[in-house]
């Protein structure tokens, strides 16, 4: 079997530390590729004026996987500031590398699973009858639509006369807003299609039939956002009833959801939000099972086959600059485990995931965040394994 070929994506701060570590993870498994290292992130925003190279999506159209590390992101003025001087008298508007590939390539479903590790001192408890502590097992699948939303892309301050002029046909923004001058409206759109609705909804399903989930759950706000999660919400009881009546649809509203999620997690199987909604609830779920040091995501375009795995951290550049880095490798090592599932390498991706696991059991070698210290620099110093020393424990287990 000819070597596979994986795009590399380290991006901005310490993406590049996990992803360095991960791949040498990757390597001590038996995962035989060769990494081909992309351009993206804000050095090219900086210096090019575009953080994602037409360059850079070419090599992943060709390769169609990759493993990305971390991205910095800024507000409009702030990253006008740090565009080079030469280019800011060229109308540039900087926007998000990672929301390009995912509009780009079509890569509309995420999937960000929070399943809690045996032995993780960040692991959520709560207490039950009789003041007993308990720990529930939280293994949660949620599906986030990728490309849609809020996030689409679709706004703009000081509509033009058109938008205005359409805004102004809906008697609800006459009468809420039909006295507020053009200029100090700032208009986000939420855009749902039924055709990526659909395909969210059944990449939810199929997921819960494959690997066992009772429930799948639409966390949307239907009673109030009627259209869009309405919609959704429709949609689901259709697909529910006519292909999976065994597996029980639930409908939550996002912010009651984020109250229950503290109150019964364990109850939770698969979930299924929108774009904004989805952000939410997974960040949610992985406070539970260690933070974002532990939050994994893939997200993937099934027609195409085009991929992207990801922690779900951003690129924290104040650790970036340590002389040794301290952060977490674990949701960059699940990442690439999703990838291994994705291209069929289950048997590699089961070994690393049961080394991680007994690293995390043992106890023995535990990353700042797992020994609640807080991000210095000298936590090493204090107890704490760096990144390589936590990805040299993965390997030994393995």
């Amino acid at each position: 079997m000819a070597k596979r070929t994986i795009v590399s994506l380290p991006g901005d701060g310490i993406g590049k530390n996990v992803l360095e570590e991960t791949i040498r993870v990757l390597d001590a498994a038996g995962f035989d590729a060769e990494y081909v290292e992309g351009d993206i992130g804000w050095e090219f925003w900086r210096s090019e004026g575009n953080p994602l190279p037409q360059r850079t999506i070419d090599l992943l159209g060709k390769h169609k996987v990759a493993l990305f590390g971390a991205i910095t992101s800024k507000p409009k003025d702030a990253a006008f500031e740090e565009l080079a001087p030469e280019l800011q008298e060229k109308g540039l508007v900087y926007s998000s590398p990672i929301v390009g590939l995912r509009q780009h390539f079509g890569l509309d479903i995420c999937l960000r699973p929070c399943k809690s590790y045996i032995g993780n001192p960040l692991n959520f408890v709560k207490r039950g009858v009789g003041d007993v502590i308990e720990e529930p097992a939280v293994d949660v699948a949620i599906f986030r639509q990728n490309t849609e939303g809020l996030y689409g892309g679709v706004e703009w301050s000081d509509p033009p006369e058109k938008v205005y002029d359409a805004l102004m046909t809906h008697p609800k923004f006459v009468k809420n807003f039909g006295d507020t001058p053009k200029e100090e409206i700032s208009v986000s759109t939420r855009i749902f299609t039924k055709k990526a609705t659909e395909r969210i909804l059944r990449a939810a399903f199929d997921h819960a039939k494959k690997y066992g989930y009772k429930s799948v759950t639409v966390c949307e706000k239907p009673n109030v956002i009627r259209e869009t999660s309405g919609m959704m919400y429709k949609m689901a009881q259709q697909i529910q009833k006519e292909e999976y009546p065994n597996i029980e649809l639930w409908n939550t509203n996002i912010d009651a959801q984020m109250m229950w999620l503290t109150k019964n997690p364990e109850t939770y199987g698969v979930i299924v939000a929108g774009n904004m909604f989805g952000d939410i609830v997974s960040d949610g779920f992985a406070g539970l099972i260690g933070g974002l040091g532990f939050a994994c995501s893939a997200q993937f375009n099934p027609d195409s086959g085009v991929a992207v795995f990801e922690p779900t951290h951003g690129s924290a550049p104040k650790y970036a600059d340590y002389e040794i880095s301290i952060v977490n490798p674990i949701a960059m090592i699940e990442s690439a485990c999703m990838m291994l599932d994705f291209i069929n390498e289950n048997g590699i991706a089961a070994n690393i995931r049961k080394a991680v696991a007994e690293v995390i059991s043992e106890g023995k070698v535990r990353t700042y965040d797992m020994m609640k210290m807080r991000g210095r620099a000298d936590v090493v110093d204090k107890g704490a394994a760096s990144t390589t020393q936590m990805a040299d424990a993965v390997i030994a287990k393995l």
